[in-house]
């Protein structure tokens, strides 16, 4: 007789969902996903640009069954520079440069249709909107009831494990942790995707490739009087900006950290963009289609990311600002782990397997979100603690390219 199988099931079908989708997999256990959106967003503009660092590049690789392809759609970031931007001037000046930055730009549906091709299709329950759970007394059994969005009709899904990969505003950690709230930054980012595909002759690329002359290898910080943004570029032709605007906490209407935007909205950030950036960067942000706008928050570290056979991975466990590009990393290395100490101590022994998990992870998400935090203050000018020198790096991150997995 072969040993018994676990089953987890898996809410949240992001990039951390996936993640744990494949470590669990290959860990022997059963796996189901459920995903509110009707279908994968495959060759849609979901989300933007993220950063892989080393690691979680090997993790992925793993998983996939030509991993060759993961190269094939991100570019290297071999180069970390941080400059100031004068507004008066319109000039920029280096401050830290390190070339020794190991990472690869990705687009984040690239990255999401990548890991989704490669798993089972039938493992995934689109259209199934998580309502509540109920877990047995002996904390063996969890009951998943869901909503299947197209006929209305409630469904209940019976596994040994729940994984929580439902993001920073998860509704299963709320569940353990009542009064808990996110911290607002201080400051929103405006976010972008330029397509310069079929016009890279044109005057606005020629004119940003002349003033970030290693675009196509080197994530761009450029610092402002109390504001900075990120540049660089990604595969396919697409350059990614962010734009970080410290203001006062923005009234979130749904369930979701980014803001509807208003063609007045749009209209004053590049106005204020033509005041502070250099204008090659202000005209790329005026020809950017559909910029959006996320309300940038994180949290101090939670104490514990499970409870009985309930558990935390992604940005549901660490909820983190973006600075350090640690979010999509962390998430990768949270399902590696996980998966890796489940398949250690096996079904029968899911609690040990889930201490270990705890016990490798939290030490690290911690360190790396308040980090990242601070990181975010320095460049925001609401900490000037750190500027003008090493404490501008991602490199300085800790765990920067050696987190423990198991």
């Amino acid at each position: 007789m072969g040993k018994k199988k676990g089953k987890a099931i898996i809410v949240g079908g992001s990039i951390a969902g996936l993640s744990c989708a494949h470590s669990l997999t290959l860990a022997g256990w059963d796996v189901l996903v459920l995903e509110k959106s009707s279908e994968p967003p495959v060759g849609s503009p979901t989300g933007a640009g993220l950063g892989l660092d080393p690691q979680a590049r090997q993790i992925i690789k793993s998983w996939l069954p030509t991993p060759h392809l993961l190269d094939e759609i991100t570019l290297p970031l071999t180069i970390d520079q941080n400059q100031t931007t004068d507004s008066e001037k319109k000039e920029t000046k280096i401050l830290t440069r390190d070339e020794d930055f190991d990472f690869r730009a990705a687009y984040w549906s690239d990255i999401h249709s990548l890991l989704y091709k490669a798993l089972t299709q039938t493992m995934f329950l689109w259209g199934h909107k998580f309502l509540s759970f109920t877990m047995s007394q002996d904390e063996s059994i969890v009951k998943v009831k869901s909503l299947v969005i197209e006929t209305q009709e409630t469904v209940e899904i019976e596994g040994d494990l729940l994984v929580a990969a439902d993001g920073c505003l998860s509704s299963i950690r709320k569940t353990f942790l009542p009064d808990f709230k996110l911290r607002y930054s201080g400051y929103c980012a405006w976010r972008g995707v330029f397509d310069f595909s079929g016009n890279e002759n044109s005057e606005t690329v020629t004119g940003i490739k002349k003033v970030y002359p290693d675009l196509g290898k080197c994530l761009y910080f450029d610092l402002g009087e109390q504001t900075h943004t990120v540049f660089y570029e990604l595969f396919n032709k697409k350059l990614n900006w962010i734009w970080y605007v410290n203001q006062p906490e923005p009234d979130l209407k749904s369930n979701s950290v980014t803001l509807k935007v208003s063609q007045e909205m749009i209209n004053k950030m590049h106005q204020e963009a033509e005041t502070i950036w250099i204008p090659e960067l202000a005209r790329l942000m005026r020809e950017t289609k559909d910029p959006f706008l996320n309300v940038i928050y994180d949290c101090d570290p939670l104490e514990r990311i499970f409870w009985g056979n309930i558990v935390l991975v992604g940005d549901a466990a660490h909820p983190t600002t973006p600075h350090g590009l640690r979010s999509t990393n962390m998430s990768i290395l949270d399902a590696e782990v996980l998966g890796k100490c489940l398949e250690k101590c096996g079904p029968d022994n899911l609690s040990l397997g889930l201490k270990e998990y705890q016990r490798i992870r939290l030490p690290v998400v911690s360190e790396q979100v308040l980090y990242a935090r601070r990181l975010g203050r320095i460049k925001q000018g609401l900490d000037h603690d750190g500027i003008g020198g090493g404490g501008l790096e991602q490199r300085t991150m800790p765990f920067f390219s050696c987190a423990p997995l198991v």
